[in-house]
């Protein structure tokens, strides 16, 4: 008993937490209009208790009329009639007003909540992107977050309005008689109960197929997406896929529909209980009229009373019930908003070196991803000086990329340092230290954005059109750009009506533009020419060597022949430095290197 007492307590300890939170989401973001819809609640609550008084005075005074006719008057009979009219009118008028008032600040709440996951989506780690539990966390919070904050003011409000209009209809009918006040609350207590259940039932039953409702939110993506279509209809896999959506979808419909049935199944019965409390009561009620003791205005107004204090009942227990099931949905939001970031910024940020005086060192620098025992990168240390062209070479695998994750801070060392000018870079603010630095990934982005916002990526809203021009023409991209029915405001991608496709070759020298126009002191090139035929090229990495002549620039290829002209090259083999030093020397040293050069030579001899 005492554990039932103390799980239930520390449920309703964690229900009110999540209705302060939720208030205070929706308090922050629309406090005005959470008033008035105050306001209006107060009102519409009191007026059913004021409709009663006035139809029991109505139906008195038509008794009186049918008694006496001779000695009546309609004018008594106008004015109550006409009372009644002006309590409906305000009744009506404050209902569509608290509608459109709900309206305007379910808008505004959702779009504040949007901006509150779009935050913490920027704010959290890299890492957290490739670990399924966090995917979990969001598509719950995505699904939920927006529109439960407003669900649970919307369920307060209503337990407002219903429990002012309860207490005056409970005060008219503990008039009338004591007991039905505690025949009514019980009739209408299994309906809750079993609501009650059926929000935990739900709850545990989403948060238990949430993996199955993300692959079936993926394959709906696979199949209705430009990204994958040449392949689905290529390998014919298009059916298959469907298949799978279909036969993922079908079970979840069908566990979510005994769950309904079972709650529908639940509720008759509850209902059959409050419908025998209800007309037992309207059986003592008939009783006492017939007894004399009530009037014929006296037994509509409590026979009204009787049925609009259980219809408040069990919309108050529904609400409730609305209110907990909210709360319990709350709990992702929470789980998600809850998520710190392992990359932080520091309490006093020093400022970025500029211009570089001694450059960048990787200083017995070691890594490894958080759900991976094997260490990515070991004990590397190195060091780039101002204006110097590095390349790193290595088979896929080797640690290439990760070091460029470590360099821009997408990740933080799990051993070692990274120097800027002899300062940790943890040291920087993340974002004055990235501005520093202009990486092109393998993976480069296609924004469905215009030509000027995808090379002037993060600038603002009026970046300098003649900057734009002359990254275009570094990249070796601007011919083709101005040739695009808008020239540099036409749309690329397919997503929006104008939007102009590139190829991929051409999607990468605007990622290339993208790096120059930033004009950062250190440039990192990821694989950058994978989808360029060889003489394009070499083209690029001549204009690349010319660019970049008195900046830091860091190579990243598997491609050795667009190496060659560097400084210095270092090979990576699982996540070591195993050789170092130019061309030249690496050739004739006869190592990893050289091994790798001659296997690709061949295929260019």
């Amino acid at each position: 008993m005492l554990t039932i007492v103390h799980e239930l307590r520390n449920r309703l300890r964690a229900s009110f937490h999540n209705f302060r939170q939720a208030l205070s989401f929706v308090w922050k973001s629309s406090h005005q209009w959470t008033l008035i819809n105050i306001a209006l609640v107060a009102v519409q609550g009191l007026l059913p208790l004021l409709t009663l008084y006035l139809i029991k005075l109505l139906v008195d005074d038509i008794s009186i009329g049918v008694a006496q006719p001779a000695s009546f008057s309609l004018d008594s009979l106008f004015y109550l009639i006409l009372a009644m009219g002006g309590v409906a009118f305000v009744n009506h008028a404050c209902g569509t007003l608290s509608s459109l008032v709900m309206r305007i600040q379910s808008h505004i709440v959702t779009d504040s909540m949007h901006n509150l996951l779009h935050a913490k989506s920027i704010e959290v780690d890299l890492e957290y992107y490739e670990n399924s539990e966090y995917y979990d966390t969001m598509h719950r919070a995505q699904q939920e977050a927006p529109y439960q904050p407003m669900a649970i003011l919307n369920s307060l409000l209503q337990i407002g309005q219903n429990g002012v209009s309860l207490l005056a209809m409970v005060g008219l009918l503990w008039w009338f008689h004591w007991a039905v006040v505690p025949v009514l609350v019980l009739t209408a207590l299994p309906d809750f109960l079993v609501r009650l259940k059926y929000s935990n039932v739900v709850y545990s039953w989403q948060r238990r197929r949430t993996p199955l409702e993300r692959k079936a939110w993926y394959l709906n993506w696979l199949l209705t997406r430009d990204t994958h279509a040449k392949e689905i209809r290529i390998f014919n896999v298009g059916s298959q896929f469907k298949q799978m959506f279909q036969d993922l979808r079908s079970l979840l419909r069908n566990e979510r529909l005994n769950i309904e049935k079972w709650r529908a199944m639940s509720l008759i019965a509850a209902q059959t209980v409050g419908v025998v409390g209800v007309f037992g009561v309207y059986y003592f009620l008939a009783n006492r009229t017939i007894q004399g003791i009530l009037s014929l205005g006296d037994l509509v107004m409590y026979f009204q009373a009787i049925q609009r204090g259980a219809g408040y009942l069990q919309g108050l227990g529904g609400n409730l019930s609305s209110l907990y099931e909210s709360s319990l949905f709350l709990k992702n939001l929470e789980e998600f908003l809850s998520i710190r970031p392992k990359v932080t910024e520091p309490a006093s940020p020093v400022p970025v070196p500029c211009p570089l005086k001694t450059g960048l060192v990787f200083q017995d620098v070691s890594f490894s991803y958080g759900d991976q025992e094997r260490e990515t990168l070991t004990g590397l240390t190195f060091q780039i000086q101002p204006g110097e062209h590095i390349a790193f070479v290595g088979e896929n695998g080797a640690g290439k990329t990760t070091l460029v994750k470590l360099l821009c801070r997408l990740y933080d060392p799990t051993a070692g340092r990274i120097l800027l000018d002899g300062i940790d870079i943890r040291q920087f603010s993340m974002s004055e230290y990235r501005k520093n630095i202009s990486p092109i990934f393998q993976d480069f982005a296609h924004y469905n954005l215009t030509v000027t916002e995808n090379i002037a990526l993060g600038e603002g809203d009026k970046p300098d059109p003649s900057r734009v021009l002359e990254a275009a023409k570094q990249a070796g991209i601007d011919d083709r750009l101005a040739r695009l029915p808008q020239g540099y405001q036409t749309v690329l991608g397919k997503w929006f009506d104008g939007g102009q496709e590139l190829s991929i070759g051409e999607w990468q020298k605007v990622a290339i533009a993208r790096a120059f126009f930033r004009n950062a002191g250190i440039l990192v090139l990821d694989e950058p020419s994978s989808a360029m035929d060889a003489k394009a090229e070499a083209e690029l990495f001549e204009r690349f060597l010319a660019l970049a002549r008195d900046r830091m620039a860091i190579l990243i290829s598997h491609r050795l022949s667009t190496v060659k002209k560097v400084d210095r090259i270092y090979v990576l083999e699982q996540g070591q430095i195993v050789e170092s030093g130019t061309h030249e020397d690496l050739v004739k040293n006869q190592g990893e290197y050289a091994k790798l050069y001659e296997t690709q030579a061949q295929y260019y001899k």
